[in-house]
């Protein structure tokens, strides 16, 4: 196959943001002629882009831009039925995203990870383990750098760890990992996808050009994960943390192990494990499991685990202030990640929920809050939804900012007990991202101790 050339060509970076600036650069190297497009007045980059030989369109996206572009690059943020994408779909103008764009250019292996929860931590571990195994390894993809910029380092031997989105995916066509994870698959991103089953039907993309070569590894306590799998053409590799037919990496004896004909091989004692809650340990075994069909050995799955501390707003211990916990996993931007969280702790909670919601059932956490006698401090767009889907039976408190939700956690927490940042919705109405929201409950924490 020839390599993919867009010398000459008239494309159409769609988004400002990280990854569309990185595939504009991109781009601009390979010999295009790029116009990239954002809605808002201004962005983050704008200087750099322009001195890079990029033309910005800024606060619109004109359609006749659309139409007459040679290829369009359009960032995961943007919905796929925006009206300038439809007309230029109409037309035949190519549209990908900025995973695919860069896959096309790519010289080595890529491993690429998905799932509702967990993939960013799995993707960050599976970094490390094999960078300890000696592999050329770059992370990126969803989480860290933009695919398009580990291009320019790839090189045959390279391995790329890649984190991919179901907005990334919807974009995919000839996007090819090497070893596809699906970690887990519950309801996700329902402000955007039309229903559950389009959101499923896009995370069943990273399957989708597999060969009967590569390896799809999935959640053996998750079915849905398995028929999605099976409609690939990949070997199959199944995990999870209780031992069951079919299973190919587990816990057994207080360790990880990978099953085999001739017995268990032990691959890190989960008394080495640093992550807090069952879910996190999920994580492990599946960054366990894909390393291993990479190369790792035992050693260097112990070495990397032992030394993970987590990664930032995952379950990430903030502190203690007068007796209470304080836990931020501001990535469980979903209902499922955070019963999860939830569920990881015991009585004397108060957690700190709410946002800009994106689909689910609010009430579906009443009894695990309940059976914790826990105390929900809630913000954002989505306080009066949480407050009609958990009280009487939950005590709701309302809060307009996130200093007012950590002094009434505060207030409301127990000596002994957690105050836990599990907001179960995007940021985006109050905060730039998840990380912000983050940084603003660590910093309000922080006020605490100060004081």
């Amino acid at each position: 196959m020839s390599e993919f050339n867009v010398r000459g060509q008239q494309a159409v970076v769609v988004g400002g943001a990280r990854s569309g600036a990185s595939a504009a650069r991109l781009l601009i190297e390979r010999g295009a002629s790029v116009t990239l497009t954002d809605l808002r007045d201004t962005i983050q980059e704008a200087s750099a882009l322009a001195r890079a030989g990029v033309r910005l369109v800024l606060g619109s996206h004109p359609v006749d831009l659309f139409t007459s572009a040679d290829l369009i690059v359009v960032s995961p943020g943007v919905p796929r039925f925006h009206e300038a994408l439809v007309a230029a779909r109409e037309r035949g103008v190519p549209i990908i995203g900025e995973v695919e764009l860069a896959s096309r250019w790519l010289r080595g292996r890529v491993i690429a990870i998905t799932g509702t929860k967990g993939k960013s931590t799995t993707t960050a571990l599976t970094g490390k383990i094999l960078d300890h195994a000696g592999c050329h390894v770059l992370v990126g993809g969803n989480i860290g750098a933009p695919l398009s910029g580990q291009v320019g380092e790839s090189t045959a031997d390279s391995i790329h760890v890649v984190e991919v989105s179901s907005f990334q995916l919807e974009t995919v066509d000839t996007f090819h990992p090497w070893i596809a994870a699906l970690l887990n698959l519950t309801a996700d991103h329902l402000d955007r996808h039309a229903s559950y089953q389009e959101y499923a039907d896009a995370k069943a993309r990273i399957f989708a050009r597999q060969t009967g070569e590569d390896w799809a590894v999935v959640n053996a306590d998750d079915p849905q994960t398995l028929a999605l799998a099976r409609r690939g053409r990949a070997r199959l590799r199944q995990f999870a943390p209780h031992p069951a037919a079919g299973v190919d990496v587990t816990i057994a004896d207080g360790c990880v192990v990978e099953r085999g004909a001739g017995g268990d091989t032990p691959l890190v004692r989960t008394s080495e494990v640093r992550l807090i809650g069952a879910h996190l340990m999920a994580d492990v075994i599946a960054a366990a499991t894909i390393t291993r069909l990479a190369g790792a050995r035992p050693g260097d799955i112990t070495a990397a685990v032992s030394a993970f501390g987590g990664l930032e707003h995952a379950m990430e211990w903030v502190g203690e202030v007068d007796g209470i916990r304080y836990v931020n996993d501001s990535k469980a931007t979903n209902i499922d990640a955070a019963r999860q969280a939830i569920d990881t702790f015991d009585a004397d909670l108060v957690v700190v929920m709410g946002g800009r919601f994106k689909g689910g059932d609010f009430a579906t956490l009443r009894d695990l809050l309940v059976a914790r006698r826990a105390i929900v401090v809630a913000i954002g767009e989505a306080r009066p939804l949480i407050r009609a889907a958990l009280a009487p039976a939950v005590t709701v408190i309302e809060a307009m900012s996130m200093a007012e939700a950590v002094g009434a956690a505060r207030m409301a927490g127990t000596r002994g007990g957690t105050v836990l940042l599990a907001p179960a919705c995007a940021s985006f109405d109050m905060f730039e991202d998840y990380a912000a929201r983050g940084r603003a409950f660590k910093a309000e924490v922080a006020r605490l101790r100060g004081a």
